[in-house]
């Protein structure tokens, strides 16, 4: 059974009040360094069936009509999730 991830965050011209909390906070929590956030949105999506080109088509269009809000939102991600074990998370960023 394979996994698709969504990654879905606010346009850049739509206000983030939750980014902009979490940004005003940091500093007071001893994190320097960081001059802003954006707060986003991730979806695991797991498919009934191979991992093939279709079925990843498919989860891009379920991101775009139905996950996200088109108006403020941008889909910035339709990928494959990583197997457990096989690779760092933080590289496949």
């Amino acid at each position: 059974m394979a996994h698709v991830v969504v990654e879905v965050m606010p346009k850049p011209e739509i206000l983030d009040p939750q980014g902009k909390a979490v940004a005003g906070a940091l500093p007071r929590l001893g994190f320097t360094g960081f001059t802003g956030v954006r707060q986003g949105k991730r979806f695991e999506l797991e498919i009934d069936g191979p991992a093939t080109d279709e079925a990843l088509a498919s989860a891009r269009k379920v991101a775009e009509e139905v996950l996200s809000n088109p108006v403020i939102e941008d889909v910035v991600s339709v990928h494959w999730a990583e197997q457990a074990g096989t690779a760092d998370p933080a590289e496949a960023r």
